[in-house]
């Protein structure tokens, strides 16, 4: 755990394993398929191969990552796009995640990077593409601690379902306010006078040691109790929360502990928050939502129409340029 989105160059990831989409005779090919060749020195990494083809589509095998960042290069062959076959073809397409997964677990891997596999030239939607992917990574992640990166060179290549897209940007045009500079100054002065005023008359004062006994119960305290409300595990919790887990044990241990915003929220969407219990949470950390924050208001969309998937969150979160949720 966890599980990010990357656009990046996969022949320059420092993570323990890669995966190369490759064919099933396991031959250098085009796309990312050759540029992991090339980088890793085309004649070794052919000739470790030799002895492992031919691969069935699905299957998985590992060979060191030679010039590579990497140590191991895992190499599977996914499936061509069946469009009148779809759920043999998502069946496929899963096994490839999938092995590859256990394949990296098996050689003592702790990280791994995939590119979006089938979706070049085997013709798999990407959005379909993506969907597989997210589905078998994150129930593999479940009984696993692994840190998965999926891995694009441009964002056009990963394309959540236009439904949803549409939704988000319709959510965004009513309720994101990119700026606030519409205000006059000696209105925005006014106001926040009116408020220290209103703020006077209406807190008396109070002495520091008043003051420090007001204070609410600690962020780790409060969570930890919501968790067993919930019914939840904290295994549970920080798995759906898409955190590392010794994160998770650093906000369990230290009660002076002071998440980032993104934590937070990472724990609202794992915990099935509705919006006013995430703003109390926020609140607890010091924290709010804020419709000034892009980020916060798409994830915001998805609090109150109860899409808890945070998968789905981050790969609109990857649309727009903002940061994910998770570690």
């Amino acid at each position: 755990m966890p599980f990010k989105i990357v656009q990046e160059d996969i022949t320059k990831m420092k993570a323990d394993a890669i995966v190369n989409a490759g064919n099933t005779s396991l031959q250098m090919g085009g796309g990312v398929c050759g540029a992991i060749f090339k980088a890793a020195g085309a004649k070794k990494l052919q000739a470790a191969c030799a002895g492992l083809a031919p691969l069935r589509t699905g299957e998985a095998v590992i060979t060191p990552g030679f010039k590579l960042a990497a140590k191991y290069i895992i190499h599977t062959a996914g499936p061509v796009y069946q469009p009148f076959n779809k759920e043999e073809s998502r069946r496929l397409l899963r096994a490839a995640y999938s092995n590859s997964l256990q394949t990296a677990v098996d050689h003592g891997c702790e990280s791994i990077a995939f590119p979006l596999i089938s979706s070049g030239i085997y013709g798999y939607p990407p959005a379909e593409a993506l969907q597989v992917a997210s589905t078998a990574i994150t129930e593999f992640l479940r009984g696993h601690e692994l840190d998965v990166a999926l891995v694009v060179l441009d964002k056009s290549a990963l394309e959540p379902g236009k439904e949803l897209l549409d939704a988000v940007a319709g959510y965004l045009g009513d309720h994101y306010t990119e700026t606030f500079a519409a205000v006059p100054l000696a209105e925005l002065k006014q106001t926040e006078e009116s408020f220290v005023e209103v703020r006077q008359l209406s807190a008396p004062a109070k002495t520091i040691d008043e003051l420090i006994g007001d204070l609410d119960e600690p962020f780790s305290d409060f969570l930890l109790g919501l968790i067993d409300a919930k019914g939840m595990t904290d295994v549970e919790v920080y798995k759906r929360a898409n955190l590392d887990r010794k994160l998770f044990s650093k906000i369990r241990s230290n009660k002076d502990y002071r998440p980032s915003k993104r934590t937070v929220l990472s724990l609202a969407i794992a915990l099935r928050l509705s919006l006013e219990e995430t703003d109390d949470l926020l609140k607890r950390a010091g924290l709010a939502l804020s419709h000034a924050v892009k980020s916060d208001v798409i994830v915001e969309y998805f609090i109150i129409n109860h899409r808890y998937d945070i998968f789905e969150i981050n790969e609109l979160l990857f649309k727009y340029d903002q940061p994910l949720l998770g570690s």
